[in-house]
């Protein structure tokens, strides 16, 4: 049995099939990014969904892409805990990136291949191996244009008296915007980027209105000029994109590249559907 993961900080989609393809299961266990837990954090997120837990001993493989795992330090150290979780499986751990490569370009060809999630990421992928321009220092210095970037606008528009009155009302509504509890979670609980990031689904829901239309703009803006455009032939080759922020604000995404001459490739919410196609080929 082999299982195909893909993980980012919020959650972790995961997929169990037979030498032939087949699906076994599919469940969803929250995210797995090792730059935000412990060892004792990791084990705990897989002992609490069943599914895993229960055929951890029948797993041959472990493909894991994820969140957080875009240093030796970190792939070598999540590799360790799912060596000792899985101890009869062989495991392989790669970035997130590789899965969205995979999900999206075609064998052999050429694209810039980012990720538009809770955090964000973009590479350029040369047919056969991926090349970034930029490391990661994580949400709080890097992460433009993801949903936890958008949640700290939404979080301090809202404080800052910015946000138009009927729309912070909803806001009150639909969120616990109690001080000391938003503080609780970005300073003391485990994933704050995650946490920012479930405000996002709120900017989505008004992404039409003038307030966050600034936030989605300049957002995109600095995307694509620090990221994508690091590489000098992103406007010759598809730049393709996963991840629900890239999926929901695909039609600004695209507006907004097109601006800079650049073409947008393929766009998906999530990898995971096709990494089975990529697995079974590559078996």
């Amino acid at each position: 049995m082999k299982l195909l993961v893909d993980s980012g900080s919020t959650k972790a989609d995961w997929i169990a099939i037979d030498d032939n393809g087949k699906v076994i299961f599919t469940t969803q266990s929250l995210g797995l990014n090792p730059e935000v837990l412990t060892k004792e954090e990791v084990i705990a997120r897989l002992e609490n969904k069943f599914d895993i837990s229960h055929n951890k001993l029948k797993a041959t493989h472990l493909y894991f892409y994820g969140a957080g795992c875009g240093t030796d330090r970190m792939k070598n150290f999540l590799a360790t805990v799912f060596e000792d979780y899985f101890s009869n499986a062989i495991v392989s751990v790669h970035e997130d990136t590789y899965a969205a490569v995979y999900a999206t370009t075609p064998k052999n060809e050429k694209a810039i291949v980012c990720i538009l999630g809770t955090g964000s990421n973009c590479s350029y992928f040369d047919g056969q191996v991926l090349h970034q321009k930029v490391q990661s220092l994580g949400y709080i210095a890097m992460d433009d244009c993801s949903g936890n970037r958008f949640g700290r606008h939404l979080i301090r528009g809202y404080y800052f008296n910015n946000m138009p009155l009927e729309m912070a009302k909803e806001f009150e509504k639909e969120f616990n915007v109690d001080p000391d509890f938003i503080k609780a979670n970005l300073y003391k609980e485990p994933n704050p980027n995650a946490y920012l990031a479930t405000f996002a689904k709120f900017l989505i829901k008004h992404k039409d209105t003038d307030f966050c239309k600034k936030f989605i703009k300049e957002e995109l803006q600095e995307f694509i000029e620090n990221y994508i455009m690091q590489f000098e032939n992103c406007k010759e080759i598809p730049v393709h994109f996963v991840g629900s922020i890239a999926f929901y604000l695909k039609d600004e995404l695209t507006e907004m590249l097109k601006k800079y001459g650049i073409s947008i490739g393929n766009v998906l919410r999530r990898p995971i559907d096709g990494l089975i196609a990529y697995h079974i080929l590559n078996k």
